[in-house]
């Protein structure tokens, strides 16, 4: 008999590990025993992910608990990653604005602030808990799995911070810097030259307005093409010289367009 439950217990970690999303005992209602060797085996997982030894895992198990799956269990949401996620957001936005205060030391404020913003959003921080497998580990109910809550960015974006308050918790402020400058923060470059984060009317008039000229003036120079398909041509001044030109279908666009020729002449991105 206890043979045969030894082989059982090894087939369910390798089903567990190729298939998480499955019903198997201890993602759901089943014995304590079995969620405990699930909730085991899924943290040993996700430290190698991670290349971080916690001191006590049960912090990451915390980190790892959807409330969906604690739901299931009867308990409280208390038992939940939330408070976790909540400590984490906290220790995130720290770390972040620590590291890019440090990199970028002559970017105004306005900028920081939307650079961190870029890296901390939900988007962003789902990638990074891709790019740890994160999702197949999670401790979530069977419905919650079955309806695709391991790929879900909200569930995956509030998971990752969890785990950085688990971290925080467990080993300080160190190992949780260290994680992110392997992960979300080796990517700030990327981010900072990427028109995504760009908004280039604005970054325009915050220049003008810091440096005491006021505010860009746009005109449009001309307009070519039928009502349905015109394209305009947008020059934008700062006190009275033509600083940069652009061109789109609408005036909105055309106006974004002379701004990033502006931004770009003035280098707003790329002087540090």
């Amino acid at each position: 008999m206890s043979h045969r439950r030894n082989i059982l217990h090894v087939l369910q970690q390798f089903l567990t590990s190729r298939l998480p999303f499955l019903n198997l005992p201890g993602t759901g209602d089943g014995s304590s025993d079995d969620q405990n060797a699930v909730e085991q085996f899924y943290a040993r997982q996700v430290q190698k992910n991670i290349a971080y030894q916690f001191i006590d895992t049960s912090h990451l198990i915390l980190a790892l608990k959807h409330r969906s799956y604690v739901y299931a269990q009867e308990q409280t949401g208390v038992l939940s990653n939330e408070r976790l996620e909540f400590l984490g957001d906290a220790v995130l936005d720290l770390v972040v604005s620590d590291q890019i205060y440090k990199i970028y030391p002559k970017r105004r404020e306005g900028r920081l602030t939307q650079l961190r913003s870029l890296l901390v959003n939900k988007s962003s921080l789902a990638q990074e808990a891709r790019s740890i497998k994160l999702g197949k580990y999670l401790l979530l109910s069977e419905s919650e799995a079955r309806t695709g809550g391991r790929h879900r960015d909200s569930i995956l974006a509030d998971a990752y911070e969890s785990i950085i308050g688990a971290m925080y918790l467990d080993g300080g402020i160190e190992p949780v810097r260290d994680f992110l400058e392997r992960t979300l923060l080796a990517h700030v470059e990327k981010h900072t030259k990427s028109d995504l984060w760009r908004n280039y009317k604005s970054a325009l008039l915050e220049y003008t307005q810091g440096s005491g000229k006021g505010q860009p003036k746009y005109r449009v120079e001309a307009e070519i093409g039928p009502d349905h398909d015109k394209t305009f041509t947008v020059e934008v001044y700062i006190t009275g010289t033509s600083v940069g030109r652009g061109a789109g279908s609408s005036k909105k666009d055309a106006e974004q367009d002379a701004a990033r020729d502006a931004a770009e002449r003035l280098q707003l991105f790329f002087i540090e």
